[in-house]
């Protein structure tokens, strides 16, 4: 969950470097597959797994880092960011009741609707008016996120190296195409990425994608949705403290409030067997 948090600070240092949103979020996988590729054997899963293959080499791979990269591009604040992506917490145990069948309660739908009301209270401060399309961007990436956790729930026999090198050259492909048409300029981006950009997008692909998400999925072999997704409500501890001590940023009132509601409520949802 350190490293988690350690994402969205190292991210946006990056994007500040004047390095394309999709471009970054591309390379970043194209990281993740380069490194699980030679721990990998190539062997097409049985036919029951592809569809959900793709759905989570999509979702993970293309989804959360296409919108989260996209977010942080457009925020000048990180921490309203880290917040939002608590929505994925939420996203994933409806995710896993609608299509896993696991039981949601009355208590759970509360702290549900609780903690997308700590998200709409950090959207109505007024000094974050101009953050409210980067917080949007979060959401959808948050969405994506909690969808890719239960999904990988039904290729839990596949082995996660190959699950998430396969993620890796889905997002890698499918976000460099949009870079490439969007964005535009794409070899003179690559070519003026300086080191210290480099190693920003080596931990970020590396020590968040590589190490961190492929441990945290290899615990839905053993355990559900319901019981390792709630912990991603550690990260953002982690990521508030490192962007005070990178970027100075110090959440207003209001921020703080709708921010206390969603982690508390999320912490709560993990309680709940």
């Amino acid at each position: 969950m350190f490293v988690f948090g350690s994402s969205y600070p190292v991210n946006k240092l990056a994007l500040n470097t004047s390095l394309p949103p999709m471009l970054a979020g591309s390379l970043r996988m194209f990281i993740l597959f380069i490194c699980l590729l030679p721990f990998c054997k190539f062997k097409i899963p049985a036919r029951s797994y592809l569809l959900p293959l793709l759905g989570f080499s999509f979702s993970m791979g293309f989804g959360v880092i296409f919108f989260l990269n996209l977010s942080l591009g457009k925020a000048t604040f990180v921490a309203p960011i880290i917040i939002g992506a608590q929505l994925a917490i939420p996203f994933a145990i409806l995710a896993s009741s609608i299509f896993l069948g696991e039981k949601v309660n009355t208590k759970q739908w509360l702290l549900i609707l609780i903690s997308f009301f700590g998200i709409f209270l950090i959207g109505y401060d007024p000094n974050l008016k101009g953050e409210i399309y980067a917080i949007f961007l979060c959401s959808i990436s948050a969405f994506f996120y909690g969808i890719a956790n239960v999904l990988s729930r039904y290729i839990k026999e596949v082995d996660v190296r190959f699950t998430n090198m396969i993620m890796g050259f889905t997002g890698f492909i499918t976000i460099l195409s949009f870079s490439v048409f969007s964005e535009g300029n794409t070899i003179n981006h690559l070519m003026n990425i300086n080191t210290n950009t480099w190693l920003l997008l080596l931990h970020n692909g590396i020590s968040v994608s590589v190490i961190a998400h492929t441990s945290m999925f290899y615990l839905y072999k053993f355990y559900s949705v319901n019981k390792v997704m709630p912990f991603y409500s550690l990260f953002p501890i982690f990521g508030l403290i490192l962007t005070f001590l990178i970027f100075g940023e110090i959440p207003s009132l209001l921020s703080a409030i709708g921010g206390t509601i969603v982690i508390i409520s999320v912490y709560q949802l993990q309680k709940i067997r």
